[in-house]
């Protein structure tokens, strides 16, 4: 039966889905029962990707900012250098336990696809990427990452050519060739299994985090922050935490900042309705279509937002905000200049609310920020918008 968080989640899809979207939440099931499983998701994970990732105490950015301690989730020191290797490789083993030959993925900033062509290679499946064109043209770097590992880039020209019909795009794929092929959905949307199951993959740095925060302090933070697109990045973070006292902030895409502007703030000026195979909140109009979004950072530029993040935003658990275009570069230009780290732009908007709430806090407490990339990718886009004022 499909998983509803509140009145958001289920499995709004064609028939022709169904019979696979059971057969791998049957399959997920079992596996996580599974210790052969978790043996081998565990010994990839530390041997090919390299956890545990650090929890890194930002000394310098915390001196300047002059209230509470900021430390950074590491992930961007992950195998490909983004988060989205936890639950590439987590759904990849379940592809393989299925009998699947060909793996399909969607992606935006390009981490996912560039995880699942990683993924592909190393369990010698057929993997193939779909990717707005206007993505593409700003991610070139993770595009030739994709093809030197062996994957199929395929550009997607229609729509707004980002992120929301790349999925639409792997979505078709998949009714076409259900029976060989396992669609590897890159965040915690769309249908039943999906937002669960990608949540419980991301959970480790959540746990981590936990652990981590444990040894060097005694406790948990006081504080986590995680930017918002989809929300993977940031329901693992925050799955771990619900049930302590750790204040959980979620950052969603401003945009421009020009007035009337929507960004891709889908909880902050959405309103619930369907896409992608799930009910959640959305950016459209009164009519019900999808309206344009924009951002600076391609991975957080989605109409909609994870059911999961849904519920918490309407039950108060966690804090959504959003941070504009100009403020997450001048987060990326901050960290870059106070501890020799460069952030994806995606994970910059959660260090901008970082900086906005680390002088208001005293000394005494900790903010977390998972960083969930890194900025090598934004490079060309960082130079041409220059440094913002």
């Amino acid at each position: 039966m499909p998983e509803w968080y509140g009145p958001y989640g289920g499995a709004y899809v064609p028939e022709t889905l169904v019979p696979a979207l059971e057969e791998l939440a049957t399959a997920w099931t079992e596996a996580r029962r599974d210790p052969g499983f978790r043996r081998e998701f565990q010994r990839l994970a530390h041997d090919w990707g390299g956890r545990p990732t650090p929890l890194y105490f930002a000394e310098n950015l915390s001196r300047e900012l002059g209230g509470a301690q900021v430390y950074l989730k590491r992930e961007d020191l992950l195998h490909g250098g983004a988060h989205k290797f936890n639950n590439a490789l987590g759904q990849g083993l379940l592809a393989r336990r299925l009998g699947k030959t060909r793996l399909i993925a969607e992606t935006g900033a390009g981490q996912h696809g560039v995880a699942t062509a990683m993924v592909g290679a190393k369990l010698s499946l057929e993997t193939i990427v779909y990717m707005g064109t206007v993505d593409m043209e700003r991610q070139k770097p993770n595009v030739l990452r994709m093809r030197l590992l062996g994957a199929t880039v395929r550009p997607v020209d229609q729509g707004t050519r980002t992120l929301k019909d790349a999925i639409n795009e792997a979505l078709r794929d998949w009714i076409t060739n259900v029976r060989s092929t396992h669609y590897l959905l890159g965040s915690a949307v769309g249908p039943h299994p999906f937002p669960s199951m990608v949540a419980d993959f991301q959970s480790v740095i959540g746990r981590e985090i936990l652990r981590q925060s444990r040894a060097l302090w005694g406790g948990p933070p006081d504080v986590t922050i995680a930017c918002v697109g989809g929300g993977s990045n940031a329901i693992g973070t925050f799955h771990p935490l619900l049930r302590t006292r750790t204040q959980l902030v979620g950052v969603e895409a401003g945009g421009d900042g020009r007035r009337g502007s929507l960004g891709a703030a889908s909880l902050g000026r959405g309103r619930p309705g369907v896409l992608h195979g799930m009910r959640t909140y959305l950016l459209q109009d009164r009519e019900g279509q999808i309206l344009p979004t924009e951002s600076v950072a391609p991975g957080l530029d989605y109409a909609g937002v994870g059911p999961e993040h849904a519920r918490l935003h309407d039950s108060g658990r966690v804090r959504y905000t959003t941070a504009s275009d100009r403020e997450a570069l001048r987060a990326f230009h901050r960290l870059a200049r106070t501890e020799g780290i460069l952030p994806a732009l995606e994970s910059s908007h959660a260090v901008a609310e970082a900086i906005r709430l680390a002088p208001t806090l005293p000394k005494t407490q900790r903010i977390v920020v998972t960083l969930s990339g890194r900025g090598d990718k934004d490079l060309e886009e960082v130079e041409r918008r220059g440094v913002p004022r």
